[in-house]
Parts: structure tokens; sequence; C-alpha cells
């Protein structure tokens, strides 16, 4: 395996670390809010202690790019899976809310490193192929989001929620371990057969718009979906404590569309124009995520599978944005700007559930907080640039000026 292929294997590797270590908790705390239990019986109150995760998940990830040019992003992404994985591991080992609270947001701290690192180096090491790269890498992202609930029911009702949080926090210490062991270098910026396209101003201008909107308004409803669909899928599906693992299986089912859907516009994205794959999207989201806060039984499972669809297509779209109209040396610091608004939406999320939930007594009202949201996310799309040049950048020095 080349270099360029075993640094895009473990980036994808991390991002299934990464989106696996935040999802943890929503899964968990199923079994961990009961009558006597010493982090009450509440969902929404357990649930909301990933605040601070999440908060520091979004701060944390702005100063990447300038550690980065100081100590280099191969040592990042040790730092990340040392970390991420040392942090959960801890997680496993809460006694009490405060000490719960303080693990994840150590989580939180270093999974941060990911996102911004991480897709800077796989765009690089992809070369001219970056929409199927990303359509990959986004998959094994939401592979993460996937499995974490899958895994942390079963590993919940047969060893208890510690071991939810244990056991891949040792896994993802161990990948960082061989990852050290491989010396990656740093790859040069542009490994692009062609060169960077002189794009016009107000063109790169319109794209950095949209992407700092569509990053605040998709930040909250990407994290939101995935905090929130186990609780609804036991809601929804299966009431009896029990039946936690099948909560996990249908949590998985659902979110699994997305990942699926993320490959088909990987492909779709080399060979269109970025706003013809993402307003199409955009125009789903609402009537979904509206159906989606009341249907009941099986349907929620086709239903959230659609929400799923279109809430991880688009990250793959506005990934790709990046590297299509951003010059190489400075993506790392628009992804970290990017991730950094993004992750801000999302802390959001946690606290915004819980105490919904704990007004109401079901996510109804949590998910009609998020049709609301979807509307926005349409009228982001129609800021997105819609240029033939972009699949054809070559033509970008005798393009005429932007009438959009």
């Amino acid at each position: 395996m080349t270099t360029a292929g075993r640094q895009i294997a473990f980036i994808n590797l991390a991002h299934f670390f990464c989106h696996y270590s935040l999802l943890i908790l929503p899964t968990a705390v199923l079994a961990m809010a009961y009558q006597g239990s010493a982090f009450g019986a509440e969902y929404g109150p357990i649930l909301a202690l990933a605040t601070t995760m999440f908060v520091l998940y979004g701060l944390f990830s702005l100063p990447q790019g300038w550690i980065a040019a100081r100590i280099g992003r191969p040592r990042l992404i040790a730092i990340f899976y040392l970390g991420t994985g040392a942090a959960m591991a801890v997680t496993g080992l809460s006694h009490n809310p405060a000490v719960l609270a303080a693990t994840l947001a150590a989580t939180g701290f270093f999974a941060a490193i990911y996102h911004p690192i991480g897709t800077a180096m796989l765009v690089e090491a992809s070369g001219d192929r970056v929409g199927r790269a990303m359509g990959l890498n986004g998959v094994c992202g939401n592979l993460g989001v996937a499995l974490a609930p899958v895994i942390t029911a079963f590993l919940a009702s047969h060893a208890g929620w510690q071991s939810a949080f244990l056991l891949p926090g040792l896994a993802c210490m161990a990948a960082g371990l061989v990852w050290t062991r491989l010396r990656q270098p740093e790859l040069g910026h542009g490994r692009s057969t062609r060169p960077f396209p002189d794009i016009p101003r107000e063109v790169v201008r319109r794209a950095v718009i949209a992407l700092l909107l569509i990053a605040a308004v998709s930040g909250l409803l990407f994290n939101a979906f995935t905090l929130l669909l186990p609780k609804l899928m036991q809601e929804r599906l299966a009431s009896d404590p029990s039946l936690l693992p099948l909560v996990g299986a249908a949590a998985f089912v659902a979110t699994l569309c997305g990942g699926l859907t993320q490959i088909t516009v990987g492909r779709l994205i080399d060979r269109a124009t970025l706003r013809s794959v993402f307003l199409p999207m955009g125009v789903v989201l609402a009537p979904a995520m509206l159906a989606l806060a009341y249907v009941q039984g099986i349907l929620v499972l086709p239903v959230a599978g659609v929400v799923a669809a279109v809430l991880f297509g688009q990250v793959t779209v506005n990934e790709t944005m990046t590297a299509r109209f951003i010059a190489p040396e400075l993506r790392t610091r628009m992804y970290s700007i990017r991730f950094f608004v993004g992750f801000l939406g999302s802390a959001a999320s946690a606290p915004l559930i819980g105490r919904l939930h704990e007004a109401t007594g079901t996510l109804a009202a949590s998910v009609l907080v998020l049709a609301a949201f979807s509307l926005i996310m349409l009228l982001c799309a129609l800021i997105v640039p819609h240029r033939a040049e972009e699949l054809h950048p070559e033509q970008w020095q005798s393009a005429p000026a932007p009438a959009e």
C-alpha cells in the first residue's frame, strides 16, 4: 500500500472513532437512567451532561490549523487517537454526574482534532478524486454513527454500560499506537495532477458564506438527529428496557441509509455541480423531518432513513465545497473555521433535546424544532455557487463575471 493509501485508511478509521466516541452516551443513557442510579432516573438531565463535550468539540477545532503548522498533522492524528481513546476508557470508570461530564468533555476536546486535520489530509492524499474519497470517508464516519448504538446496546445489556465506553476506548488507543509506529510523513500541498485554478473572488466569497451558514444549521440538525435517534426508536418501537438491543439495531438500520447515500453523493459530486446535488436534498429534508415527528411503529424506520440519507449526504457536499473552492494552502484553516461554526451549532443539540424532552415527556417537540431548522437548510442550498467551471477548473481562467 502506498503512503497516501495508508494515510487514507487511517484517516477513515479515525473518522469512525471520532463519531463513535461522541455517540456512545445517547444509547448508554438508556441503561444508566433508573431509580437508584448514581446519575438519576431521567433521560434528559443525563444526556445534557454531554453539553460540554460538544462545546469543546467545536471550540477546540478552531486552533487546529495553527497547531498543525507547528507540530505537524500526522502527530496531531496520533494525539487524536490516543487522547480520544483514553478519554472514552476513563468515562467508563465514572461514578457520578460530575466525573461523567468531565470525562465526556475530555472526549470532545481530543475528538475536535479529527475534522479540520483529517479532512485536509484526506483531500491532499486523494488527488483528483476528491468526491469519491469524501464519500468513502463519510461512510466510515457514519459507520461510527450507525454502530455506536448497536455495539453500545449490546455491551450495556451484557457487560454493563461501563464496558460500552471502556472497550472502544482501548481499541481507539491501539489504533493510535499502530499509527505512531508507521511514522507517517507529512504529504505536501496539492498532490492533485492539476494546479488549483484562479477562481474569481466573488465566487469564493459566496462559497465561504454558504459554507459557514450551512455549517451552523447542519451542525445542529446532524448532531441532534444522531443524539435523539436511539431514544426515538425506544419511544416508537421498543419501550421495554429488555429490548435495548432492538433499539440499537433499529437506530443502526436508519443510520445505515445515510452511510450508503454518501457513496452515491460522493460519485455524483465528481460529475455534477454542488448545488445540483445539494438542492434536492434540501427540498426533501423538511417534509421528512416533519413526518418523523408524528409517525409511529415500524413507519419510523423508513422515515428516519430518509432523514439520515439527507443529513449524511449533505456533509459530503459541504466538505467537497471547501476542496473545490478553497486553495490548498488555506484549507486546513478553512476546515477549522467551518467545523468550529458547525460544532457550536451541534453543542446546542444536547441541552435542546434534554430540556424539551423533560418538559414534554416525548421527542416530538424536539423533532418539530429540527423540521423548522430544515427550512433554513433549504434556503442555504440556494446560496451555493452553481457554475459549470466547477467540473472543468481549467475554464475558470476565461470564465465570465458571476451573474448570480
